[in-house]
């Protein structure tokens, strides 16, 4: 088994604030690894050390075999990023973006056009290789993205919000993409906070909270951590919400303090939500809404992150 990315211990601090605090994180060739995390997690940090864009303090980290901070150039060589906004010229049409990039990476000319020929047909834009990229939808520009990340074929390539704005069929459309790079062997770092994203996409899903991987394993294997099934409470206003969240005791009860829901593990059992919806009844907290559902990513991501999501009376 080889791996693309390995990282050991890894830490980074600005100031008196640790941001990274001992990241251990082993990314396996041809693969898609989600990376998760609340906002101030650590995951830009850690993306950006990977990319060489910033140092760190301790630890090692290695991409396709080279050592972040010795190798840097080697690195890069390797690597390519895809922002969460589409990143092309839109006075140019997609061959002259897909020409600019291959100038750019100093592909030998005689070699160029073909290369650029190919990636327009792998990326389904062949229909629209010659008009202007202000032209396009948000599914095409966000293809053509994927595409000049393409021209050179990167070892590991960043994704960072890769279907943000776009509609389902766009997003579907990229997530196939996604899924196809995965399979001819490049490794993929998804930073995404669709948590359906990265169940339909990633291999495998890594959760960072507070500077640490608190999880790490297959979204069947994350789920399965989160026993049972799910009650989620729905209520329609935030005194009604607090009260609820007050009353309900079971200790990995966590909430959305935006949606005003409460989601209860529970065995699914009538009695067991029966007494769940008693003991709101009695504290003057009965939900507008009561729905049962088997465990998500979501679930998993709101149990694993719930200290530093919200304070629990």
């Amino acid at each position: 088994m080889t791996y693309t990315v390995e990282v050991e211990g890894l830490t980074k601090s600005y100031g008196s604030t640790d941001v990274l605090r001992g990241v251990d994180l082993a990314v396996e060739t041809g693969t898609v690894l989600a990376l998760l995390g609340t906002n101030g997690a650590g995951k830009t940090t850690l993306v950006r050390v990977l990319a060489t864009l910033i140092g760190y303090d301790g630890g090692s980290a290695r991409v396709a075999g080279r050592d972040v901070a010795r190798e840097a150039h080697a690195v890069r060589n390797a690597i390519s990023l895809t922002g969460q906004y589409a990143a092309v010229d839109e006075v140019l049409t997609a061959r002259e973006n897909l020409t600019m990039v291959a100038r750019l990476r100093r592909l030998p000319r005689p070699g160029s056009a073909a290369r650029v020929d190919d990636v327009v047909e792998r990326f389904d834009l062949t229909a629209i290789a010659d008009r202007r990229a202000s032209t396009y939808s948000g599914g095409q520009r966000r293809r053509l993205d994927l595409a000049m990340s393409m021209v050179v074929p990167p070892t590991l390539l960043f994704l960072d919000e890769p279907t943000t704005g776009l509609d389902p069929r766009s997003r579907d459309q990229v997530w196939a993409t996604v899924r196809e790079l995965a399979d001819t062997g490049v490794t993929v770092l998804l930073t995404t906070q669709h948590l359906e994203e990265a169940d339909r996409l990633a291999d495998r899903v890594a959760v960072l909270d507070g500077g640490r991987v608190v999880a790490d394993g297959t979204p069947e294997e994350l789920k399965a951590q989160v026993s049972g099934e799910i009650l989620r409470l729905s209520y329609g206003d935030a005194r009604t919400y607090e009260t609820a969240l007050a009353s309900v005791r079971t200790p990995e009860v966590t909430a959305d303090p935006v949606l005003l829901t409460v989601d209860v593990p529970t065995d699914a059992a009538p009695e067991s939500v029966c007494r769940v919806l008693a003991e709101l009844a009695a504290a003057g907290a009965p939900p507008r809404r009561v729905d049962m559902h088997a465990p998500s990513l979501d679930d998993v991501f709101r149990t694993l992150t719930a200290p530093s999501l919200e304070a629990r009376p």
